[in-house]
C-alpha cells in the first residue's frame, strides 16, 4: 500500500461528509443582514421606545437612545455585549436582566439576528 493512501482516504471521507453535511442553522450561518434587521426594527416597533439611528418612525424614550451601540461594552446592568447576547435579549429580555421593562415582542431568531447586525452598524 502506497505511504500516502491513508491519507487520500481520510482526505476523501471528510470531503464526502461535508458534501452530506447538514445545512448550518441561521445562527451559524450569519451573524444576521443588517438590512433585513433595519426592516424588522420597523416590524417589532422598537422606535415606540428607543430612538435607533437610521429608522424613521416614532422616537421614543422609554428605553435607552441606541445610537453608539457599538461604542458600550456592557448592555443592562452588567451583561457583556456580544451578538448573541444581545439575540438572547431582543428576544426575551427578562432571561437576561429580570429587572428591565423591555417587554417581550416575540421576536423571532432570524429577525432577532438581523436586528443585532443593523444594532452592530451603530458605532
Amino acid at each position: 500500500m502506497n505511504r500516502f493512501a491513508p491519507l487520500a482516504i481520510a482526505l476523501l471521507a471528510l470531503a464526502c461528509a461535508r458534501e452530506h453535511a447538514p445545512a448550518p442553522t441561521h445562527a451559524a450561518a450569519s451573524a444576521g443582514d443588517a438590512a433585513k434587521g433595519k426592516e424588522a426594527i420597523l416590524k417589532y416597533g422598537c422606535t415606540s421606545c428607543h430612538v435607533i439611528p437610521g429608522i424613521d418612525g416614532p422616537r421614543g424614550m422609554v428605553g435607552p437612545a441606541l445610537d453608539h451601540w457599538t461604542a458600550h461594552a456592557v448592555m443592562g446592568k452588567s451583561t457583556p455585549r456580544t451578538h448573541e447576547n444581545l439575540v438572547k435579549w431582543i428576544r426575551d429580555p427578562q432571561s437576561v436582566d429580570p429587572e428591565n421593562t423591555m417587554p417581550k415582542l416575540g421576536v423571532t431568531e432570524g429577525d432577532a439576528h438581523d436586528i443585532a447586525a443593523y444594532l452592530e452598524t451603530l458605532k
